[in-house]
């Protein structure tokens, strides 16, 4: 196993919320329970999710965003100068819409000292006593998600106008996560795997984006958000397809963003879906330099229970590092179990077979 992040039996982040969990929520959201009483349930719950980890052999911990409803939104809702609104229509997946809510930047964009999800990192580092991960949405997912008319104009000119005060808030969030000790950071990112997509650029077209050279716009935004990176604290991607209740919305391999995705932005890994034929081939990997950035190869899939064919998933390891050093390479499931606090079609047993079955494979392939 490696010693430093990202680790050769890793995960995304989110985990199945659990019943106790669930049931604390509706009574806050009915009245029957205050705060302090959802985040003593909360607290119990992500100390339990943490231990279960370690006991299924991982070298790292989340809180499983326990304390979040979406993967994204409660971050970007933390954020000076957006909010998340209600709409007339959510995010559609394959069959299924989310629901109706949206972001807004109605202000100048900024990191407040007091952002919620500092504490929620402080509680894991207290919690587990292997690696704390922390992550959180990437800044092209605020951009790619806005609908047309949702940028106040009296504050920006315009959805692209945001990029310098993003990097700025960005730049901000990971100093005030590496002064609470965070050494292991990721961003979730679903827009490089909308621009593999003619169908999502044309959608993001409606949207009022150009997508015209934004990957390697996307490029230069993530890299300002990323100068000022201390060399010790390792920051990832997750390139999500779409995670909602077992569906998706990406197809499409990353050949058309892997250049600017896997050689310019200044990542130190990254986690690449691959659990279906939607993701494509192997072969856009040769543009990852040689050195230390690693590829976790998302060959778990979470949008089932059924276990994967532990040699199958070997072997394709195998042939991915025909392209890719074996040694910059790494198994993760290829999504969270819940994106959102909904979670996928799959009971909690399966979700830890699952995430001991990552943990076994890649003892198998690294020893």
């Amino acid at each position: 196993m490696s010693v430093n992040p990202p680790f050769r039996a890793d995960i995304v982040g989110s985990f199945l919320r659990t019943p106790a969990l669930k049931q604390a929520r509706a009574q806050h959201e009915s009245g029957v329970l205050d705060a302090d009483g959802l985040r003593a349930v909360e607290d119990a719950e992500i100390a339990l999710v943490v231990a279960k980890q370690a006991d299924a052999g991982l070298q790292l911990a989340t809180d499983g965003e326990f304390r979040r409803s979406w993967w994204h939104f409660d971050f970007f809702d933390g954020l000076d100068g957006v909010s998340v609104v209600d709409q007339d229509h959510g995010i559609q997946f394959t069959g299924v819409e989310t629901r109706k809510r949206g972001l807004r930047v109605d202000g100048s964009i900024g990191f407040p000292s007091d952002h919620p999800m500092l504490e929620h990192y402080r509680f894991l580092a207290r919690t587990t006593s292997v690696q704390p991960k922390i992550s959180i949405p990437a800044p092209t997912v605020l951009h790619f998600r806005l609908e047309s008319g949702a940028v106040d104009h009296s504050v920006y000119d315009d959805a692209e106008d945001t990029f310098a005060d993003l990097a700025r808030t960005y730049r901000e969030a990971i100093a005030a996560f590496y002064a609470e000790g965070a050494r292991y950071l990721q961003f979730d990112d679903t827009a490089w795997a909308y621009l593999c997509s003619e169908a999502e650029l044309a959608k993001a077209r409606q949207r009022g984006i150009r997508t015209d050279g934004l990957a390697e716009r996307y490029a230069a935004l993530l890299n300002d958000c990323l100068a000022e990176k201390p060399d010790d604290l390792v920051v990832t991607t997750h390139v999500c397809r779409g995670n909602f209740r077992s569906t998706w919305i990406s197809s499409g391999g990353y050949e058309p963003v892997a250049e600017q995705l896997l050689d310019v932005v200044d990542y130190d890994g990254y986690f690449l879906e691959y659990d279906s034929e939607r993701a494509g081939t192997f072969e856009p990997l040769r543009f990852l330099p040689e050195g230390d950035k690693v590829v976790v190869l998302g060959l778990i899939t979470t949008k089932s229970g059924e276990l994967e064919d532990t040699d199958l998933v070997a072997k394709r390891i195998d042939e991915a590092a025909t392209i890719v050093p074996l040694d910059q390479l790494a198994l993760s499931p290829q999504c969270g179990f819940a994106s959102t606090e909904d979670g996928n079609d799959l009971s909690d047993e399966q979700q830890w077979a699952k995430i001991r079955e990552v943990v076994d494979v890649a003892a198998k392939v690294w020893g």
